[in-house]
């Protein structure tokens, strides 16, 4: 599934070529998807001009004069520009036409994925109980503490949950988790303030670093140029399992918490 590093490598592939353009025509192929594409999308959304391309957690925020288109990339979802009138493949399930002669082309094989219309995008279900974004001011190791406080569950899920933090999706929780030394399994009750401290540093810093290679080049995941990200080179543990551990030569082991994956080093890790 494409997370926040992924999401914010699409919007700032498909921002330039959008901001300012007024949009022609909507070409819908197929709505279903994890909630169907509205009937009237075409009508709301054609003729205005796209003003602004922003992020809420791995929601793309398509802002036009009025109203918002909300996308979800879902576990297999692109998005990408195209010539206007270039033939769609299967999968392609909607374009949207611009006066440059360029189309934002949605793609999803598992369709999983959303193209929803708002006028309070901030206010809708999807969006409105989440937490801060990780790479503000609103997200430290303070917060954490203090939500941790008597929490029983694992700190794997607990930093991954959007109620706490947006966007900590699975391959930087435990890449985030092995930079800070703390086992994934650990009590997110038991852990102490200088510890969260130094956690919410790494997941600033690993989810930056992740933004500027492009994101994580996982199955499906392509970026608004249609090109891929690199940070894959850069993992430490994700998908490592059964390898050696690149910093002490331990064997990596592999769990499953939350119904996830989870890689982690028993030697780096405590």
């Amino acid at each position: 599934m494409p997370e926040l590093p992924e999401v914010e490598t699409t919007r700032r592939g498909i921002a330039p070529y959008l901001e300012g353009q007024r949009v022609t025509r909507v070409i819908v192929r197929d709505r279903r998807l994890r909630w169907p594409i509205p009937e009237d999308l075409d009508v709301r959304l054609s003729g205005q001009k796209i003003v602004s391309v922003e992020r809420r957690a791995k929601y793309l925020l398509i802002n036009a004069e009025v109203g918002t288109l909300i996308s979800h990339l879902g576990m297999s979802g692109n998005l990408r520009l195209v010539e206007v009138g270039l033939a769609p493949l299967k999968h392609e399930h909607v374009d949207i036409e611009l006066e440059s002669g360029l189309a934002l082309r949605y793609t999803d094989p598992r369709r999983f994925g959303a193209m929803l219309w708002s006028l309070a995008p901030l206010q809708h279900e999807l969006l409105l109980r989440l937490g801060p974004e990780p790479l503000t001011d609103l997200f430290d190791g303070e917060r954490l503490f203090q939500l941790s406080r008597r929490k029983v569950m694992a700190i794997k899920p607990f930093i991954m949950d959007n109620a706490v933090v947006v966007g900590v999706g699975n391959i930087y929780a435990t890449e985030a988790l092995f930079a800070a030394g703390i086992d994934p399994r650990r009590e997110a009750g038991s852990i102490s303030r200088g510890r969260y401290v130094k956690l919410a540093i790494e997941i600033k810093r690993i989810l930056a670093m992740a933004i500027e290679c492009g994101g994580t080049t996982l199955r499906d995941f392509i970026g608004g140029d249609g090109q891929p990200g690199y940070f894959q080179q850069e993992l430490f543990v994700y998908g490592r399992g059964g390898e050696l551990c690149k910093v002490c030569g331990t064997t990596l082991r592999e769990i499953r918490l939350g119904q996830r994956a989870s890689v982690f080093c028993p030697r780096c890790q405590s």
